[in-house]
């Protein structure tokens, strides 16, 4: 499999929004607005493209608080937010590859293509995956650990 891999910029919001209501299905309104308010690191986001310059999958990065995610967990869990507030954290907003592409090294070559700079910024990635999503199993064997749930999603921290 070749592709290529390349940093995205705020002109990728549109096709960001085009992937995420195609691929989970939510409403393309409430998508534009995610994209727009939820502070997108459009930096060490990434989009792979096929041998054609077809995108076939994005791997999007977001500066968004735990708490924006998941305001219950300061009623809950006050003592938690602010010792994970206390350190340096990214989250991953959207990881969606094509589904030809899925179980090839794809999705680890982009998240490995961002890890060096990572590494040198940041202490873990904060994961919010959906109940329906069927990523939990993909996260939880990076080693990513689950550390709060709602109603809505689980929260995952991958330690870098």
């Amino acid at each position: 499999m070749s592709c290529i891999l390349q940093r995205m910029t705020e002109d990728d919001a549109p096709l960001t929004a085009r992937w995420m209501v195609r691929q989970y299905g939510f409403d393309r309104v409430e998508v534009e607005s995610w994209v727009q308010d939820l502070h997108f690191n459009w930096p060490l986001s990434v989009k792979a493209l096929d041998e054609n310059g077809h995108v076939i999958g994005l791997l999007n990065m977001s500066d968004y608080r735990i708490e924006e995610e998941t305001p219950q967990i300061l009623k809950d869990r006050p003592e938690l937010i602010k010792s994970l507030n206390a350190r340096r954290y990214i989250a991953v907003f959207s990881f969606i590859v094509a589904e030809k592409y899925r179980g090839t090294r794809l999705n680890y070559d982009m998240l490995m293509s961002i890890m060096p700079e990572l590494k040198n910024k940041f202490d873990f990635i904060f994961i919010p995956v959906l109940h329906r999503l069927k990523t939990h199993q993909y996260w939880q064997r990076w080693g990513a650990k689950e550390f709060y749930h709602d109603e809505d999603c689980v929260c995952y921290k991958l330690d870098i």
